[in-house]
């Protein structure tokens, strides 16, 4: 992921530690993004710039004013309350992947964090919010996404309505042809599909931008507008090798698996997830980014407070049970938080370094090996991490200025360190 040599490397990790440190000394106000009747052109967000800084720290919680979205609506339940029982945790420390001691309140500024909400046995032990975010602000939480429809697929097979070993191409025969005809169900959950495809976000013509150009996260260059929505771009990827046995980490491979999902139920997955997140008593409503057809974007399109997502995150951490009612299948999170086969997710050396020691089952990244952990995590920084022994659940949004940056292992390092630290 990163051509940098190690000397240089560090380098770079200590200046933006040092660059923090002085932010926090000498606090600044966050641009006054989209103020006026209009906007100056400086200060306008639009969908050709809602992703880059400094527009994505407006952008990325003001997504539905930009762009076509699928709400997710939170019901009429009671609120699930999140009591305050607050911990000092910002001069906590943790050892960054490059030696440096790092502190909470650092690694929070040096990431761009937007929020950050820490719970602990259901109680609300550390919340901050930075750049303007507020507590019901809702954020883009990207690839998370993909572990929210992981979630409602391990949901489908406990149901019986999903059979993990049939090739997707018997729910969605448009399939014929294209690299997901003959993967399993289980394949496009583990991300085991051998697929000719490069997830390269800053490469305009990788099938990865041509995925968010088809799916509407960015208006598509003339020479890329190939396709209307993603049904449309699917069928058109290329298998590559064969299924299985692999960890090859592709986003279309999630919106296959939604396709599938929703064949075999008769439902959305936004309808899918709303029966969840109606009555686990969220504050507020999620949306999904829509595509151009009205499609959600299931592998990275989810949008929600980051408190919310601290009680999605919750719900799992206690058994999916909430209000008396089981929400979530027990069964479901076992089978998600059993894991998989760590030596299939080491081969790649890029996410192993991110993650050591995981594995990768049902879209979720799984730890056993320090503790048993869940974490799912997004591009541009963003998280959500259950610790089950621990009870402990963090929700990181950020708005870093790449996709994937130098940082990214001292965020998982940053996470388990509180996790530790509150175990004790």
């Amino acid at each position: 992921m990163y051509s940098h040599d190690a000397l240089t490397e560090q380098q770079q990790i200590d200046a933006l530690y040092e660059a923090a440190q002085r932010a926090l000394a000498t606090p600044s106000d966050a641009p006054s993004l989209m103020q006026g009747f209009p906007p100056a052109p400086e200060l306008r967000v639009t969908w050709d710039n809602w992703m880059r800084l400094p527009y994505s720290r407006w952008g990325f919680r003001h997504l539905n004013r930009l762009r076509p979205n699928v709400e997710v609506p939170a019901g009429r339940t009671p609120v699930r309350a999140l009591p305050e029982a607050p911990i000092e945790l910002g001069d906590l420390s943790f050892s960054s992947n490059c030696g440096r001691e790092v502190t909470v309140a650092e690694a929070l500024c040096a990431t761009n964090t937007d929020a950050f909400v820490v719970l602990k046995g259901g109680k609300l032990v550390y919340e901050r919010y930075f750049a303007g975010q507020q507590a019901d602000d809702r954020h883009i939480m990207f690839s998370v996404t993909k572990s929210l429809i992981g979630t409602l697929a391990e949901q489908l097979i406990g149901d019986g309505v999903l059979d993990p070993q049939a090739p997707a191409d018997r729910y969605v025969p448009e399939f014929a042809g294209s690299a997901f005809a003959d993967a399993k169900v289980r394949e496009l959950m583990d991300m085991a599909v051998g697929i000719e495809y490069s997830e390269q976000y800053d490469d305009p013509a990788s099938e990865s931008s041509q995925y968010g150009y088809a799916c509407g996260f960015q208006p598509a260059p003339s020479a890329y507008s190939h396709y209307r929505s993603l049904y449309e771009y699917l069928p058109t990827l290329r298998k590559q090798g064969e299924h299985g046995g692999l960890f090859h980490y592709v986003t279309a491979c999630t919106e296959a698996l939604a396709w599938v999902m929703e064949r075999a139920s008769g439902r959305s997955c936004a309808d899918m997830l709303t029966e969840i997140w109606s009555r686990m008593g969220a504050e507020h409503s999620g949306y999904f980014l829509a595509d151009p057809w009205g499609r959600s974007v299931c592998g990275a399109g989810f949008n929600a407070t980051a408190r919310d997502m601290a009680r999605f995150g919750l719900l799992l951490a206690e058994g999916g049970r909430f209000n008396g009612e089981q929400l979530i299948g027990v069964d479901t999170i076992f089978r998600i938080a059993g894991g998989s086969d760590p030596a299939i997710y080491a081969q790649d050396e890029d996410f192993h370094s991110w993650v050591p020691g995981a594995s990768y089952k049902s879209q979720w990244y799984v730890s056993n090996h320090d503790s048993q952990s869940i974490m799912a995590g997004g591009i541009h920084g963003q998280y959500l991490f259950i610790d089950f022994p621990a009870q402990v659940v963090i929700v990181k949004q950020s708005s870093l200025p790449e996709a994937v940056g130098l940082l990214d292992t001292d965020s998982v390092r940053l996470l388990k360190a509180i996790a530790a630290h509150l175990k004790q």
